[in-house]
């Protein structure tokens, strides 16, 4: 088996990532810039490498003897995004770009870049619009996040040739423990709200359509992307979906399995209008290429979550290292100035960060 290089991979589906390659014969090695701490990977660190540094950053010579490299790393979501568009913008379209051209150079043969099924919403709630759409549809977004992620796929894919085999995977929204655990998913909000405070919340009445997949499923296609043949999946993009539900269904099935758990769960419905994401994709290209088979349920995934956390004791529901726009404000923050008076950005590249601000 060969050396991975995953970049991001202490975070929140590179932690989960890095366990499975390492259970199939992978040798592992993680760049990360490690923005929310590195204790996801705390009971694997023996069996990998570990180097922290920057994506932008990374040179030739970190890619010493690595086979292929799964690029994560970036800035994750809409909040994050909005946060700081001049960070989203250099991290996930332009790093990504680096980090491909890099890997090329490099000999690296195979670059896999985790996109999103969000280039997909259209940023509106139409049904004339309201249709599945596959990797052939045309996609015209409008947040941040997703334009900087297609920007990002559009620059990857343009550096294939015989030798360099990148391959898009466009994620639908995740969920399921992770040893970086976040609430800020919907699935995992869900088991959060219920066990924190007995109550789920159906925003927009939960209307919207989302495509969803479990952490474990999402890792199984990544490692399907890394073994596959060149030919399979050279300059191929891969919608990465279980199924398309209702978030009010998701917020039923939740609530099904936790009072199945003893959990006493409550439905509240809001049907004040806030921004919605509303979007259906097909997962059928990845199934017949590639033979992938997501197995694991919103319901299993539900039961796995509840026990973790609490035998981990990742209870403290409220602290903003479980939320990714949260814990970047914190640490900004916690920043001090220069002499100029001055703060630095957390994005910067020099920038210095703690792992745990008070």
């Amino acid at each position: 088996m060969g050396k991975i290089l995953v970049v991001g991979g202490g975070g929140y589906v590179g932690s989960v990532l890095c366990r499975e390659l390492l259970d199939r014969g992978f040798a592992v090695k993680v760049a990360d810039r490690f923005y929310y701490g590195n204790a996801g990977l705390n009971d694997i660190k023996e069996r990998i490498e570990i180097q922290t540094a920057d994506l932008r950053a990374l040179t030739p010579a970190d890619l010493e003897n690595v086979d292929a490299v799964v690029n994560l790393g970036g800035l994750s979501n809409d909040p994050t995004a909005e946060y700081s568009p001049e960070a989203n913008w250099d991290i996930n379209a332009l790093g990504a770009e680096h980090l491909a051209k890099l890997s090329r150079e490099a000999g690296v043969r195979r670059y896999i870049l985790a996109s999103s099924a969000s280039v997909y919403d259209l940023g509106s709630f139409d049904e004339d619009e309201d249709v599945v759409q596959t990797e052939e549809s045309k996609v015209k977004p409008k947040a941040a996040y997703a334009v900087s992620k297609l920007e990002a796929e559009r620059r990857v894919l343009a550096l294939a040739d015989k030798k360099f085999c990148p391959v898009i995977l466009r994620k639908g929204t995740v969920y399921g423990f992770s040893p970086r655990m976040r609430y800020d998913l919907v699935v995992n909000t869900f088991v959060k709200d219920a066990l924190s405070s007995g109550h789920i919340t159906l925003y927009y009445g939960g209307e919207m359509w989302r495509p969803m997949v479990e952490i474990h499923d999402v890792s199984r296609a990544y490692i399907l992307a890394i073994q596959a043949p060149a030919e399979k999946v050279c300059a191929q993009v891969f919608n990465v979906v279980h199924r398309n539900f209702r978030i009010s269904e998701v917020g039923l099935r939740v609530k099904q399995k936790l009072v199945q758990m003893g959990v006493p769960t409550k439905i509240q419905v809001d049907y004040t209008y806030r921004g919605v994401r509303n979007y259906r994709v097909s997962g059928r290209k990845i199934r017949q290429v590639l033979g992938w088979n997501p197995v694991v349920t919103v319901d299993e995934s539900v039961e796995v979550m509840v026990g973790k956390i609490r035998e981990l004791g990742y209870t403290n529901f409220d602290h903003p290292r479980y939320y990714n726009i949260e814990w970047l404000k914190l640490l900004q923050e916690t920043r001090g100035a220069d002499p100029a008076g001055k703060q630095e950005s957390i994005f910067s590249v020099s920038a210095n960060l703690p792992a745990h601000p008070a």
